[in-house]
C-alpha cells in the first residue's frame, strides 16, 4: 500500500492511516493490518527493527497514528499517552446542529471515567463540523460520547441507527487530525498533522 509518512526520526514514525484498515488484528486474527503492512515493508527493505503501535484507531477512522521503532520506545510513548501528555485532535461530522459552540462530555464508558471536549468549527445544512479532543482513551470514546449528546457521527452504524437520519456516509465521519507530544527521547515538542481524508473532503464538496 502507498501509505503516507507524516513524520519520521530514528525512534518514531507517524503515518496517515486510511479508513477500513485495522491497526492490529482482532480475535479473528486478520492477517492484513496496518502494522503487518508496515513491518512487511521493513522486512523487504532488509531493516532489522520492528514497528509497534503506540495507540490505536478504529478500523473506520482515518488519520494520524504513531508507531515506535522498538519495544522500549513504545513503552515510553505509551507512558506519555497514559500521563495525558499527548494532545489528540479529531475532526468529526455530526448529525444536526449543536446548541453550544463548545462543550465537555464527561460520562463514563463501561464503568471507566471518560472525558471529551468539542468545538464547533462550522454549521452546515444538516450537520456540523466539529473538533473533538478526547482526554481519555476509552474504546469508541468519541463515537459513544457524541451519540450520548444526541449528535452521532454522520455514517454511524454501531451506536445509532442510520435510518434515523437523512444524511449518510459509507463510514463514520471521524478523522484523527493531529497529535502533539513531547518526544520520548529528546523532550522536544512534536506536532503531526494529517489532511482531511479524501472521502470526507468529497462529502463536504457534495453537501
Amino acid at each position: 500500500m502507498n501509505l503516507k509518512v507524516l513524520y519520521e526520526d530514528d525512534f518514531i514514525l507517524a503515518v496517515d492511516k486510511p479508513a477500513g484498515l485495522l491497526t492490529i488484528p482482532t480475535p479473528k486474527a486478520e492477517s492484513r493490518t496496518l502494522t503487518s503492512i508496515l513491518n512487511d515493508d521493513l522486512k523487504l527493505r532488509g531493516l532489522s527493527y520492528r514497528l509497534h503501535p503506540c495507540h490505536r484507531l478504529d478500523r473506520d477512522t482515518s488519520g494520524v497514528i504513531l508507531y515506535a521503532k522498538g519495544k522500549s520506545v513504545q513503552q515510553k510513548v505509551m507512558e506519555l499517552f497514559k500521563e495525558r501528555k499527548v494532545k489528540k485532535v479529531y475532526v468529526a461530522f455530526v448529525q444536526g446542529e449543536l446548541h453550544s459552540p463548545r462543550g465537555k462530555i464527561n460520562s463514563s464508558i463501561e464503568g471507566s471515567s471518560a472525558l471529551s471536549e468539542y468545538i464547533v468549527i462550522e454549521k452546515k445544512k444538516d450537520f456540523s463540523i466539529i473538533e473533538v479532543m478526547p482526554f481519555t482513551g476509552r474504546k469508541n470514546q468519541i463515537r459513544i460520547h457524541l451519540k450520548s449528546i444526541g449528535h452521532p457521527l454522520v455514517g454511524e452504524d454501531k451506536f445509532a441507527f442510520r435510518k434515523d437520519f437523512k444524511l449518510r456516509h459509507k463510514r463514520p465521519c471521524l478523522h484523527a487530525r493531529s497529535l502533539e507530544f513531547p518526544h520520548p527521547l529528546t523532550g522536544k515538542t512534536i506536532r503531526v498533522e494529517s489532511p482531511l481524508a479524501a472521502d470526507l473532503q468529497a462529502f463536504l464538496e457534495k453537501h
